[in-house]
């Protein structure tokens, strides 16, 4: 394959996949407790530069736009107050505890409601578990301590969907819980609403460099098949 057109396509894949992560992150931009994905980008250069700092080896030559792996940005996000009896923020690291039927998983919403059973539950109905692992008996309208809520540090957190996540306990947190409260997304819309933008326009110039080159090589092998024998 010509080395431009593999360098050109190498960058659409990078920023479509930047495009997919934007949208999703835009869609859950009012989200109770949303992180949002990265990926970093990386082309020979800076690979180059990174090496030639550090002393490592660079490796293979590879010019082509290299994406890492995803990773989710952890920082929490800012406190909203609610005013409901059920809603609960956790002001720092930890994770509530979802019992679902795959298992037991993590989030971070704390927009809780309670069942017809009396059990308080995330908004898919899987129960919240207290600082036990038992399921937590609430009431509508009542309020919740906040210490009846389990609050866990999760190593290896990797999300699954559905604002939840996978990893290993690592035991009880030592962060506060805030009742009638909710931790706020903490993607920025009008930030990625400009990545976005610029992600779609570096699409388009990597569409117009394959076209170019393709003209290029059509116009090569058009001139060589009309070159006198």
């Amino acid at each position: 394959m010509d080395a431009g057109l593999a360098i050109a396509a190498s960058g659409m894949v990078a920023e479509q996949l930047r495009q997919d992560q934007l949208a999703n992150d835009l869609a859950n931009a009012s989200t109770p407790g949303f992180k949002p994905d990265e990926s970093e980008q990386r082309d020979f250069g800076t690979v180059l530069l990174a090496n030639t700092q550090g002393g490592a080896p660079v490796g293979t030559l590879d010019e082509s736009v290299i994406v890492g792996p995803t990773f989710t940005n952890m920082t929490p996000g800012p406190i909203q107050e609610t005013g409901e009896p059920l809603d609960f923020a956790i002001e720092g690291s930890g994770f509530f505890s979802i019992r679902t039927p795959e298992g037991v998983r993590y989030t971070r919403d704390g927009q809780f409601t309670v069942s017809s059973a009396g059990i308080l539950t995330d908004a898919s109905g899987n129960p919240v578990l207290g600082p036990s692992g038992q399921e937590v008996h609430a009431s509508t309208g009542t309020a919740l301590p906040a210490s009846a809520i389990g609050v866990f540090e999760v190593t290896g957190a990797k999300k699954l969907g559905e604002n939840l996540y996978t990893g290993t306990p690592a035991g009880s947190s030592k962060s506060d819980v805030r009742s009638g409260a909710l931790e706020a997304s903490t993607l920025d819309a009008a930030k990625a609403m400009v990545e976005m933008v610029s992600a779609l326009r570096s699409f388009q110039s990597g569409q117009q460099a394959i076209q170019t080159i393709g003209q290029t090589l059509q116009e090569a092998a058009t001139q060589v098949g009309s070159l006198p024998t």
